[in-house]
């Protein structure tokens, strides 16, 4: 029995993610150009070091007809350094991309592909994003292509991202769905 209480509580949660929400950061950074619909969930963080990648998940593009509901964006996982995965809310919609990583360096900044507020028609918000990695490189998720990338984020001043929080809609039922439409992350020393 003593066995299956560390099991137990694993699988509840209470054991799995009580480090990946607390830590003390530098900055957020933010872009103007994210969604307006939803609710900010809670913020995680890498235990330690920073972030080194990143996947999505993606609901692909569902159709061009009045009754198919398109969210596009539905999630963003944090692959850290010391191999933690973080994620903020995510949406119920789509399938988790291929992990993509840093050759060398950590993320910095981000940028955030996003479809104008379609009023009558279906809006789906946030599509895609991007990183910058410490070395140079950017990173372009595996997302949908609705919208046009927004600016980039300020970069970290020091260190690199160690964290999120990403603002996700509920699901509407009738009503059209967008799931993911904002995100902020966290830079560390």
């Amino acid at each position: 029995m003593q066995l299956l209480i560390p099991a137990i509580l694993c699988l509840l949660g209470s054991c799995c993610f009580c480090s990946t929400d607390a830590r003390k950061y530098e900055s957020t950074l933010m872009v103007p150009t994210g969604g307006p619909w939803g609710s900010w969930g809670h913020p995680q963080f890498c235990p330690s070091g920073y972030v080194e990648g990143f996947a999505l998940k993606v609901e692909a593009y569902q159709g061009f007809w009045l009754f198919y509901d398109d969210t596009a964006l539905n999630g963003i996982r944090l692959i850290c350094s010391d191999g933690t995965v973080i994620e903020s809310s995510v949406g119920r919609w789509g399938s988790w991309t291929k992990a993509q990583f840093c050759s060398s360096g950590k993320l910095v900044s981000f940028s955030l592909r996003v479809e104008e507020r379609r009023y009558l028609l279906d809006d789906t918000m946030a599509n895609n994003v991007r990183f910058a990695c410490s070395d140079g490189t950017n990173l372009e998720g595996l997302g949908n292509l609705g919208g046009h990338f927004g600016p980039w984020s300020s970069n970290c001043t020091s260190g690199a991202i160690c964290g999120l929080q990403t603002k996700v809609q509920d699901p509407q039922g009738i009503w059209d769905d967008t799931s993911l439409n904002d995100m902020r992350v966290f830079c560390c020393k």
